[in-house]
């Protein structure tokens, strides 16, 4: 969103969070999802999402369906590209609640980790895909322990979130986007004492662990006690661990 300090800030964020309210509108019409444990969303203060991921709609679907904003994490180049509907992207991806990274920088996942950190500190909703890129089998991969990291240097609740069907909506291997239905779960949220930024890995692995034991709860998937690798060809830039 624009820094200017002269830009019409009101009006912007009534602009961008109607356009959120329409976009869920019409993925609820279209596509009938089932969706269960949206109120055990936190009414206030920062908050942390941790889901599963199938497909690259995985984001701007819990943004869009959430009652409350969630910041994720999206490829710089959705912000930059020229013309009308680069303008657009620019556009919707903000009002969802989209923050730009740079994929190519070596250190990009630990800036992300940090900067989502912040937001969330700022009492702000944050998400992350343990996983970190997308299942290609829908099965549920080990979670890295980026997301053990967040809980632990914040202090503040993980909210799980299982999502089945998503790849229906669009296929790992395809720019198609159709209609489908699909489900999502919130699980209760998990709370971790609160560590700071330094702390033993096997702290943060066990919180890391819990976090992926709600996930599968939620979704029934088999589970792989292996890392998932993104393919060469990776298109988009989940905030992983």
């Amino acid at each position: 969103m624009s820094t200017d300090p002269t830009a019409p800030a009101p009006k912007r964020v009534v602009t961008h969070d109607a356009i959120r309210k329409a976009f869920s509108a019409y993925v609820k019409l279209t596509c009938r999802p089932t969706i269960t444990g949206l109120e055990k969303v936190p009414a206030e203060g920062g908050f942390v999402v941790a889901s599963n991921h199938l497909s690259f709609l995985d984001s701007v679907l819990i943004q869009a369906i959430f009652p409350r904003p969630v910041s994720f994490f999206a490829k710089a180049e959705y912000f930059t590209q020229p013309g009308i509907k680069g303008r657009a992207m620019k556009i919707f991806f903000e009002s969802v609640g989209s923050v730009p990274v740079e994929r190519q920088k070596k250190s990009a996942s630990v800036e992300a980790l940090h900067q989502l950190g912040d937001i969330a500190a700022s009492g702000h909703g944050v998400g992350i895909y343990p996983e970190g890129t997308r299942s290609r089998d829908g099965r549920l991969y080990r979670g890295k322990n980026g997301v053990g990291w967040l809980a632990l240097a914040t202090g503040l609740p993980v909210v799980p979130v299982g999502l089945k069907g998503t790849e229906n909506l669009q296929a790992p291997d395809s720019n198609r986007v159709r209609s489908a239905a699909f489900e999502m779960h919130v699980g209760d949220p998990l709370h971790f004492e609160h560590i700071g930024q330094r702390h033993p890995l096997p702290v943060r692995r066990e919180a890391t662990a819990r976090v992926m034991d709600a996930i599968a709860a939620l979704t029934g998937q088999e589970r792989v006690d292996t890392y998932n690798s993104p393919p060469a060809d990776r298109d988009d830039a989940d905030a992983d661990g």
